[in-house]
């Protein structure tokens, strides 16, 4: 969601927080500012909209080592540039950015600002209003910083330039992603390492309710009760070419071409020399002593874990029960007796998985993370993480990440199986194999996708994708690819319920995207098309090879029908891509969409 930068060093600190602030665009974010501090005054450039918006704002002839940057995912009141960070207190002494929600910032203004007046809508400007009062009252900067955070309740990740100590960047952090990076003369603050790696590839994690003093030549991490920490640094495992579009026209499309490569990658990063499986023994401990699998997850990483819940119930004989975050965090059901917890996110950083998590470990139960992020929130704080080597992933709407959380949660349920003594009827790794060469001549049928994208899709104001069984799975993920980003109103539902109330919605023209990959209820799917035929839709069926009929629109290479998700889902993929490329939609940052969702 909002993003985080800033710079200390010797070099421009403008066009450093500038380039900072463009990595970052790929996560959502409706304004942009910075704050740089030259010749004792903190200049301040923010605007609604685009980076290159405020690059346009920025004032060519300051010169400043020293600054601090923000894109503003609009949480308390409406995207503006008077809502827009950073923030500065009433003197103009102070000047601050956040990310996260203070749940508590109106009892603070009530307490602590009656007699301050407040120029924004946003919970972000009571904390510099409230450092400011606190310096006020005889408070050192450090104090005031320590004395604010330990006030808030909720999440933030903060830095603050204070214009009477040019040499300190002051930074706190809980529940909300920060990193510090650190050089040689030279330290950066960032949300998400890819937004510094052009200064530094070394950073140091920062731990929740920590106050940390960025300087030049070095840092000092605190507890908010003063007590010094030192931690190690570690080097971000990011190529800076991974995080350019190259040729492509758009992140989307070159990260749907890049699928058949994951897969691989995971496989090699899994496979031991003699063919098996090769995942950490206590995860594999930890899988066999439970008697439940509880997956936690929201968005496409859900729908994954639906096709987790196949894959391990089927291959490894596992109980597994699948739950939208959010709802899991309030509405808890019952429990079995051993359960373990399996977080995916492909950020690492899902506000709501990780209120669930620090719920489910408080109460003794283990868990796992499956990211794309190591080292981090969730997979530091889970007992155990499994990596999806899926590379930076861009574009807001998910795709690689998607395909390769499947494609770890099925070497999971066959390493779970295979722990069990369960024999397979079928080679796993070798059929990922196949899955990988079945995506790859997808991604090479680029042209009838977008005809098909054309045909269907190009004016509709709904479309509808149906499937059964996996399938079902497979559509609801597609329908939410479709509305991501190009903003048509489309839903996935299972092929059975549509008589059940959907088919009311059927209309002369109306776009249905049918999936028909699985045996057992191949011929039922196809009922259901002819349903809504009957109707007046415009139906569009994308079957396998072994299941086509004359008239289908794609016909998918054949692969296990287990795995059928991971290759299915690839031409619902490049269509949402061509429906939102025809309708003047912006592929990569669709409006009102966040990457990660670091607030609840």
């Amino acid at each position: 969601m909002c993003g985080i930068v800033g710079y200390i060093g010797t070099e421009d600190a403008k066009e450093i927080l500038l380039r900072g602030l463009e990595k970052l665009e790929y996560r959502g974010y409706d304004s942009a500012g910075i704050a740089v501090r030259a010749d004792d005054v903190t200049h301040v450039f923010k605007e609604k909209g685009r980076i290159a918006t405020l690059r346009e704002a920025v004032a060519d002839d300051v010169a400043a080592s020293v600054g601090i940057g923000h894109t503003r995912w609009a949480t308390h009141g409406v995207p503006s540039q008077l809502n827009a960070h950073p923030h500065q207190s009433s003197t103009e002494r102070f000047t601050l950015v956040h990310n996260g929600v203070i749940e508590n910032y109106e009892q603070l203004q009530r307490e602590h600002l009656c007699n301050v007046h407040v120029q924004s809508d946003t919970d972000t400007e009571i904390i510099v209003q409230l450092i400011e009062q606190f310096s006020g009252d005889g408070l050192t900067t450090e104090e005031a910083v320590r004395k604010a955070l330990s006030l808030m309740k909720g999440s933030y990740a903060i830095a603050l330039l204070d214009k009477d100590d040019p040499e300190t960047i002051f930074v706190g952090k809980n529940k909300s992603p920060l990193l510090i990076g650190v050089g040689d003369g030279v330290n950066v603050i960032a949300s998400d390492a890819m937004a510094m790696l052009s200064v530094t590839d070394e950073f140091v994690e920062i731990m929740d309710e920590e106050l940390v003093l960025v300087q030049r030549e070095g840092i000092t991490i605190q507890t908010l009760d003063g007590k010094e920490q030192t931690r190690d640094s570690y080097r971000a495992e990011l190529d800076a070419s991974d995080i350019e579009k190259g040729t492509y026209p758009h992140f989307m499309l070159k990260e749907i071409d890049e699928q058949p490569f994951v897969i691989r990658n995971i496989v090699q990063k899994y496979q031991h020399e003699d063919g098996s499986t090769r995942l950490d023994g206590d995860i594999r401990a930890a899988m066999q002593q439970s008697d439940r699998i509880y997956i936690i997850a929201a968005g496409t990483s859900y729908h994954a874990g639906l096709v987790g819940k196949q894959l391990l119930e089927r291959i490894a004989g596992k109980p597994v029960e699948v739950h939208i975050a959010s709802e899991f965090l309030y509405n808890m059901p019952l429990l079995s007796d051993n359960p373990l917890f399996v977080f995916i996110s492909q950020s690492g950083e899902t506000a709501d998985s990780r209120g669930v998590l620090v719920n489910v470990k408080k109460q003794g139960h283990r868990t796992l993370t499956i990211t794309n992020v190591p080292g981090s929130t969730l997979s530091r704080e889970a007992d155990y993480t499994l990596h999806t080597f899926a590379g930076p992933e861009i574009a807001v709407a998910s795709t690689k990440a998607y395909t390769a959380q499947m494609a770890v949660l099925t070497l999971l349920a066959v390493d779970t199986a295979h722990a069990a003594g369960i024999e397979l009827d079928f080679d796993p790794l070798q059929e990922l194999g196949i899955v990988a060469n079945a995506m790859e001549a997808l991604c090479d049928q680029k042209e009838e996708l977008e005809q098909i994208a054309r045909e269907y899709l190009s004016v509709t104001r709904n479309a509808f994708f149906i499937g059964r069984a996996v399938d079902y799975y497979v559509a609801m993920e597609g329908a939410l690819k479709l509305k991501e980003i190009s903003y048509i109103q489309a839903e996935g539902f299972a092929g059975g319920e549509l008589k059940h109330g959907t088919i009311a919605l059927i209309e002369e023209g109306t776009p249905v995207l049918a999936l028909a990959t699985q045996s057992e209820v191949h011929w039922s799917i196809r009922g259901n098309v002819k349903e809504v035929a009957a109707r007046g839709a415009a139906p569009v069926i994308i079957s396998m090879e072994g299941h086509e009929q004359e008239g289908d629109a794609l016909v998918l290479p054949r692969v296990h029908e287990l795995l059928a998700p991971l290759v299915s889902v690839i031409p619902t993929q490049l269509i949402a891509y061509y429906a939102a490329l025809h309708r003047g939609c912006d592929v990569d940052k669709p409006r009102n969409l966040a990457k990660s969702v670091t607030v609840e």
